[in-house]
């Protein structure tokens, strides 16, 4: 059945799978199994986090089990009883689950973590396929807080089913732009309204700066200038648990000698151009970063003591070392450092050296811009996180829901916790604007992310077995080792981050009348057009060596596409043994490796075609015309692969869409595509041909 645009919102609206139980799954001697005889039970003090939990809980066993299990409080029940409790005593950030035969403890530090351990034995359950729980004694830590995600619903979108996924998925915080008090980049928004709606699921929310800095703290009237800018913001949103800096959005006017001292959006003449050529103040680590967050800091502080502001360096991942050293000694010591994992660093394929950009699961992590930034903050006593992309999206393909790479994530996961003993790694930022979107990606974050220590690979084929069948499971996991593979060959270009992966298959091949083509994108885009992807591919190559590197990209994204379509073409033979109930989700899980593999082979497709454009206008004769057979080759390749990516969005309206750039690869950008591909091959290529 084909889906419209936005349609996937509708499956956002389920939080609880319904009809998840297996009635031939029996409980054996060591598990407890729940029944109508059961109730779950608060105090009558309960808060509304605490409330909210039980009726979940109550709507999980009805929706996923076919179960009624009773709300009552506590001193009014009687029987066997699920039990919420809170013990300030138990270690922060943990819960302890008690199974007994006729009673089930939930109990958590606080209420947020009491409510967290009842979506815990909802994840027992649902691996389970029964309403049964091991008896047990267990303390479960989470070792990352906050986990903080943009949201993958629509751009600063939050409607309420959206924040109980977020819940679930064990992930704590929200982010959202601001730039103003109640103003995003979609115009008004209530942030107290949200903030308050969050945190009746155990959410905080993090405001994430974009407000305009025009002022150097040496300026007179600065304080002023902050006060009404920042002052302002948390007088009238009091309940922003902390606030976002990140170099491009928060630069002011700085001294340093490295930049223009002008912030980019006044350093623009009436061309577009820059007035002073230079590097901006966000692309540098300056000396008077620390002036700066001393003032902002000192009177964000005085309206909320407890803000966490966290300074994230990712603009200036690619400076020298002892650049950002020196500024990292020099930050106070009560705000928070955050650095990228995996960009910025070298790695070699084929012989050659490629550097990693932002944000991709092509490397695992961590990347030595984040190593050096790490050793300093412990130097600096700086409490540390980092930019993740563990919600399960990078850039890799930047229009779909969550990259199905596991054993890949279970390798960065590894990382980070490593990262969490040697460097005090203590919370995370596990999705940009792009967002969070539940898949069995973030289930496996979330036991990953908790100790005691589980093994990753036994989880994952547990949920495997869940998804599919206990039968097919081994062959499931066999499709994503495949897959884990070919992410480790999509090598993390700019060009292809801005271009091809950024869109997916209806990214165009662009000859020379189109040069200055525009992506078209609704008003309401935060980045819409060709705000963040270039549709005329930017060729980098200018020398040999360069074009050597060039080829050996195509041949990686060859394996990318191989692996990708070994993967999908697995899991296409399960599909029709599965039960009705699974082939759905099933289909959604194959159906979008599907897609990457096309967006593997646009990417080829590009490439090549670019290659002999270069070649094209210095070439004659019997030359030029067999590059142009070759490019109108390319073409037709390129025509069949968006033919086949047309019903793969139709199926799936997730595909294709990205929240700040809003849809980038539906039908209607594929057919956009094919018309300007379908022009150049019957007019603007063949007019190059020489007789």
């Amino acid at each position: 059945m084909k889906e419209i645009n936005y349609q996937f919102r509708e499956r956002l609206a389920i939080v609880h799978t319904k009809n998840r139980r297996d009635p031939a799954k029996k409980p054996t001697e060591h598990q407890i199994e729940f029944d109508s005889s059961w109730t779950i039970t608060i105090p009558r003090d309960a808060d509304t986090v605490l409330r909210n939990a039980c009726r979940d809980l109550e709507d999980y066993f009805s929706e996923s089990m076919g179960i009624s299990v009773r709300v009552m409080f506590e001193d009014d029940a009687e029987g066997k009883q699920i039990v919420y409790a809170i013990d300030s005593s138990l270690p922060e950030h943990s819960y302890r689950l008690n199974v007994t035969d006729d009673r089930v403890v939930l109990c958590g530090h606080d209420s947020r973590f009491a409510a967290q351990a009842g979506y815990f034995i909802e994840d027992l359950m649902n691996l389970d396929e029964a309403p049964v729980l091991e008896k047990q004694e267990t303390l479960r830590t989470s070792l990352f807080n906050p986990r903080m995600i943009h949201s993958g619903y629509g751009l600063d979108m939050f409607p309420e089913d959206y924040l109980r996924h977020v819940a679930h998925a064990g992930i704590s915080s929200l982010l959202i732009f601001v730039t103003d008090v109640d103003m995003t980049p979609h115009g008004y928004q209530d942030f107290n309204d949200l903030c308050t709606r969050a945190a009746a699921w155990g959410l905080d929310v993090y405001a994430y700066s974009y407000l305009v800095n025009r002022r150097h703290p040496d300026d007179p009237d600065a304080e002023e200038f902050y006060e009404n800018l920042y002052g302002r913001l948390f007088d009238r949103c009091p309940y922003f648990k902390g606030i976002i800096f990140v170099g491009e959005s928060c630069e002011f006017p700085s001294k340093d000698r490295h930049t223009t001292g002008i912030i980019r959006p006044e350093n623009r003449g009436p061309d577009g151009k820059p007035i002073v050529s230079g590097i901006s103040p966000g692309w540098w680590p300056c000396t008077d970063y620390p002036q700066w967050l001393e003032m902002v800091k000192k009177i964000i502080y005085r309206r909320r003591p407890d803000a966490d502001i966290v300074f994230w360096t990712y603009n200036w991942g690619k400076v020298w070392a002892d650049f950002r050293q020196q500024l990292v000694q020099s930050l106070p010591k009560d705000i928070t450092l955050q650095a990228t994992f995996e960009m910025c660093t070298y790695l070699e394929r084929g012989g050659t050296l490629h550097f990693t950009t932002d944000y991709t699961l092509f490397f695992e992590g961590p990347g030595m811009y984040f190593s050096t930034e790490a050793m300093f903050a412990r130097e600096r006593g700086l409490k540390l996180y980092s930019m993740t992309n563990t919600a399960g999206r990078t850039w890799d393909v930047g229009v779909v829901p969550y990259i199905p790479a596991p054993y890949q994530w279970i390798k960065r996961y590894e990382g980070m916790l490593e990262a969490n003993e040697k460097f005090g790694l203590s919370g995370t930022m596990d999705s940009h604007h792009f967002g969070f979107t539940p898949s069995f990606i973030s289930e496996l974050a979330k036991w990953a992310f908790h100790s005691p220590k589980v093994d990753l690979d036994e989880v994952l084929h547990r949920i495997a077995a869940r998804d599919f069948t206990a039968e097919s499971a081994d062959k499931v996991c066999e499709a994503y080792r495949a897959w884990s593979e070919g992410i480790t060959h999509l090598i993390s270009t700019k060009s292809d981050q801005n271009g091809p992966f950024r869109m997916g298959p209806a990214y165009p091949m662009i000859l020379f009348e189109n040069a200055d083509i525009v992506i078209s994108s609704p008003s309401y885009a935060h980045f819409g057009g060709n705000s963040i992807v270039e549709p005329n591919y930017k060729t980098r190559p200018a020398k040999l060596s360069d074009w050597t590197k060039f080829d050996i990209e195509i041949k990686s994204f060859c394996k990318v596409a191989e692996y990708y379509d070994r993967g999908w073409k697995m899991l296409e033979e399960i599909l029709p043994t599965l039960p009705e109930k699974k082939r759905d989700a099933a289909c959604r899980i194959t159906n979008l490796g599907h897609f990457i593999a096309n967006t593997a082979r646009t990417t080829v497709n590009v490439k090549e075609f670019v290659k002999r454009k270069q070649r094209l206008l210095d070439t004659h004769g019997e030359e030029r015309n067999r590059l142009i057979d070759e490019m109108l080759e390319l073409c037709r390749r390129e025509e069949a692969n968006a033919l086949d990516t047309i019903p793969l969005v139709e199926f799936d309206s997730a595909l294709g869409f990205e929240p700040s750039m809003e849809y980038m690869s539906d039908r209607a950008h594929i057919e956009w595509k094919l018309r300007l591909l379908r022009e150049m091959m019957e007019k603007e290529l063949p007019s190059y041909y020489e007789k």
